[in-house]
């Protein structure tokens, strides 16, 4: 019986033909999904282009029965030289950071450190002054502020919900931060670099941001120790996983040998290919950015998606890992949050969901609220990383995964689109895979 699919070391000249593969897994010819959007055809074909250099997949089940680990194509060190794409190299996770940090907040709930809705202004005096921007004064052209009617609480942050935008997403707060907040070189921590207004009134909106910057920052505050730290001592360590994650800036030198992003054309290995133009705040952060600036590796950050699939306990509580799968949006930050959806940037924030499928927001990331045919299940928790990564745990079906697309530069919008379509090819195939797989168990 098949029980586990890994492929590794494979170099991009190299072609796994479908059949070879297919046969192998006993998947019927006459498959539309097998004989044309698979992993194996259609990443093959975007490295074969010149639009990906190559990626690593991983998926299990709770039990590790089921295991899918793909590491294919080649990366380029900085001197120049190729080697094959390994598991374990080392990954800029960008966005996909903020579950950690989602996981790190939950465990301070637990340690009676902080709570979901009580007021932070006591921890992060910063938020509590900040005011909410209105508008801008025809007259003058200064902005237009009022005063938060409520304070900002950990649950708010954790759901994106607490007013707190990215510059660049918003254009009122991008206008207001080129006035008033220039970028600047020097390097500064997540309370100096994110001083800009808030965009709606806390739990009144949904808006993404740096919400989960500032909640790593918070349990920095309550615990006394780095998130970098805590990640290794309290979410590591405890599921036997090696220390090997950094936040920027990436200095230990096993790391930097690794890291996929450190080459020609990212010599500083800011994360050029996963976040674009963005990538540039990895040079200028001080300190540990939890909703942006973490780097390890897919196997590992897949043990701890394993480890809230199967609920075991190690890092989370049943009952905490239970509320963070449930929608936690207030009926005011629910229609701001399907607004979002139904805007132009409602697919980025969908997230691969398709517009007719129900979607709210738990701790740590978008839940499909009821089944999809042939692929989530409800409840499924997803989010991603940059433009090039994805990553969910469905919980009802017994899967979770993660996939780092390694895109070549200029990130541009054809290979933007391609990464799209191949997050997309991934989160697919992978059910169609692990069907495939539970057939031959007799599970099905």
């Amino acid at each position: 019986m098949l029980s586990s699919i890994r492929l590794i070391n494979r170099p991009s000249s190299f072609a796994l033909k479908p059949k070879s593969f297919t046969s192998s897994l006993k998947i019927k010819p006459y498959s539309s999904l097998a004989m044309s959007r698979t992993i194996e055809t259609n990443f093959q074909a975007a490295i074969d282009s010149g639009k990906i250099n190559g990626a690593v997949m991983c998926a299990t089940d709770s039990k590790g029965n089921f295991v899918y680990d793909n590491a294919i194509g080649q990366r380029t060190l900085l001197s120049g030289e190729k080697r094959p794409q390994q598991l374990d190299d080392v990954l800029v996770f960008a966005s996909a950071s903020k579950l950690i940090a989602t996981i790190a907040a939950m465990q301070c709930v637990e340690d009676g450190l902080l709570t979901l809705k009580g007021d932070l202004s006591e921890i992060a005096p910063e938020l509590s002054e900040k005011k909410v921007l209105t508008g801008w004064s025809e007259e003058d052209d200064t902005p237009l502020l009022e005063p938060a009617a409520r304070p900002i609480t950990l649950e708010m942050l954790l759901t994106h919900s607490a007013g707190t935008a990215y510059d660049f997403l918003n254009p009122s707060i991008g206008k207001w931060s080129s006035k008033y907040n220039p970028k600047e070189e020097k390097k500064r921590k997540v309370e100096e670099v994110f001083i800009y207004p808030l965009s709606h009134q806390p739990g009144g909106g949904w808006m993404y941001g740096p919400a989960c910057d500032w909640a790593g920052r918070i349990v920095e505050r309550v615990t006394e120790n780095t998130l970098e730290e805590h990640l290794h001592e309290r979410i590591m360590k405890p599921l036997g996983l090696e220390p090997d994650a950094q936040f920027f800036p990436v200095t230990r030198e096993d790391l930097r040998e690794r890291l996929v992003n450190l080459n020609p054309d990212d010599p500083e290995g800011l994360g050029r290919a996963v976040m674009g133009g963005g990538s540039e705040i990895n040079g200028r952060t001080d300190g540990c950015f939890g909703g942006h600036g973490l780097t390890m590796t897919a196997p590992a950050f897949a043990k701890i998606m394993q480890s809230l699939l199967a609920n075991d306990g190690k890092i989370l509580k049943p009952a905490t890992v239970d509320d963070m799968f449930q929608h936690h949006l207030s009926p005011e930050a629910t229609a701001g949050h399907q607004a979002m959806l139904a805007s132009p940037m409602g697919p980025f924030f969908r997230v691969g969901i398709d517009a007719e499928t129900k979607v709210g927001h738990g701790l740590g990331g978008v839940l499909t609220l009821e089944d999809v045919d042939g692929w989530y299940g409800a409840g499924t928790m997803s989010w991603g990383g940059g433009l090039t990564l994805a990553w969910f745990i469905d919980r009802k079906n017994d899967l979770c995964g993660i996939g780092a697309i390694l895109a070549a530069l200029p990130l541009d919008g054809e290979v933007t689109q391609v990464s799209t379509d191949l997050k997309d090819v991934f989160r697919k195939d992978i059910y169609h895979k692990y069907a495939e797989w539970k057939k031959e168990q007799g599970k099905l």
